[in-house]
């Protein structure tokens, strides 16, 4: 299936689902209470979500993702996702009665993990080409999980608000429940999604059929797990040792996590810079200008350069070659592991042609030394080697 073809179903199908679930969590939030508890646990529930966001898109500095996909993302989570997740538990609740320790641990874990990591499946499907390793399933996963808790928070916000199972409600116990869900643990479910999107990464940069369906798998099931842990040690003792699950359980397993999603975008940019030296070997482009394209202070450097030489047509003619070039050794990377996607050839030409293209126009640094355009031949296996 040609990949414009991909972009239009994949758009189209989560569009269409997005407009469902928001229609059903819209009727489920006027019907779960007064207006002024909706309003209140609203934006209570907004507090943690600009700075999740602003946290994933750091990681996401490289190769930014396309910001319709990650709104798609968060439109998943809160809509979607929440929705699936509401069904199933109601049909689980209608079949096998309402046990809620068994909900919690096992029935929540599951529905919810499984609806939100159906979003980066569809993405492995139907986007693979914006699919390039475990970073981009880490951002994408965080984007959902983000999402997702945001609903998520407004209904337990709401009836916090409300006083539900015998509690005094109002202000207080809706502030209360913010600081356990939005402050102490705001990270949780992009936390255990993150796992369905390390598995997702992991499939796309494999050669192994098993691994590439092993993985989102295993995947998947580690988010289940880490989710049903999370859930069960909150009921301990009738809720008593949530503190310490936070500072013994969650502390230790978000500071893990943030530290090898470091150490992977760390990964990311040595893999650039060997993919970039070997298009440099092939004479795709200068190999003075690689430190420039893959070292973050460089690039903003070089932004910034660009932008007194020449004003803003120069910055952004100097952004859109770093943008083209960090695209072309994701492609490149997968060529030499193998595992490019299908028509690597004629995407990594477009990307050659553009690079081509913009470089008479560049204006380096006076430090680099860049001498500016060099004839680039065509981006396949069998040239300029």
């Amino acid at each position: 299936m040609p990949a414009r073809h991909n972009t239009t179903v994949f758009t189209v199908l989560v569009s269409t689902v997005m407009l469902v679930g928001a229609l059903a969590i819209g009727v489920v939030l006027l019907l779960s209470g007064a207006p002024l508890a909706l309003v209140t646990g609203t934006v209570l529930a907004a507090v943690p979500v600009a700075p999740l966001i602003a946290c994933y898109l750091w990681l996401d500095r490289y190769e930014p993702e396309p910001r319709s996909l990650l709104v798609l993302g968060l439109g998943w989570g809160a809509f979607v996702a929440t929705t699936i997740a509401l069904v199933l538990q109601a049909v689980d609740t209608f079949a096998f009665g309402d046990g809620q320790a068994i909900t919690a641990v096992v029935v929540a874990p599951l529905t919810e993990e499984a609806a939100k990591g159906l979003f980066i499946v569809l993405l492995l499907f139907y986007r693979r080409q914006e699919l390039d390793g475990i970073l981009d399933g880490i951002v994408y996963a965080g984007m959902v999980g983000i999402g997702f808790a945001f609903v998520e928070n407004i209904l337990y916000l709401t009836s916090a608000y409300m006083g539900d199972n015998g509690a005094t409600g109002g202000l207080e116990g809706a502030v209360g429940l913010f600081v356990i869900r939005c402050l102490f643990s705001p990270f949780a479910h992009p936390l255990f999604t993150a796992f369905t999107g390390v598995g997702v990464g992991i499939a796309v940069s494999s050669r192994r059929r098993m691994v590439r369906f092993g993985a989102p798998v295993v995947g998947y099931l580690l988010a289940v797990c880490a989710h049903g842990l999370w859930n069960g040690a909150l009921m301990v003792d009738h809720g008593r040792g949530a503190v310490s699950a936070y500072l013994f359980l969650m502390v230790p397993a978000f500071l893990l996590f943030a530290g090898f999603a470091v150490w992977a975008r760390a990964r990311e940019g040595r893999m650039l810079t060997s993919a970039l030296a070997d298009c440099a070997k092939r004479g795709f482009l200068d190999p003075s200008e690689i430190p420039w394209l893959v070292r973050l202070p460089a690039r903003r450097a070089c932004r910034r350069y660009a932008q007194r030489a020449g004003g803003t047509p120069a910055r952004r003619t100097m952004a859109a070659y770093q943008r083209e070039a960090i695209e072309l050794a994701y492609l490149h990377h997968r060529y030499l592991r193998g595992t490019a996607p299908a028509g690597f050839e004629a995407l990594g030409q477009q990307h050659v042609e553009a690079l081509r293209a913009l470089r008479p126009r560049l204006l380096w640094p006076v430090a680099n030394g860049v001498s500016g355009a060099r004839p680039v031949p065509s981006h396949r296996s069998g040239e300029a080697r």
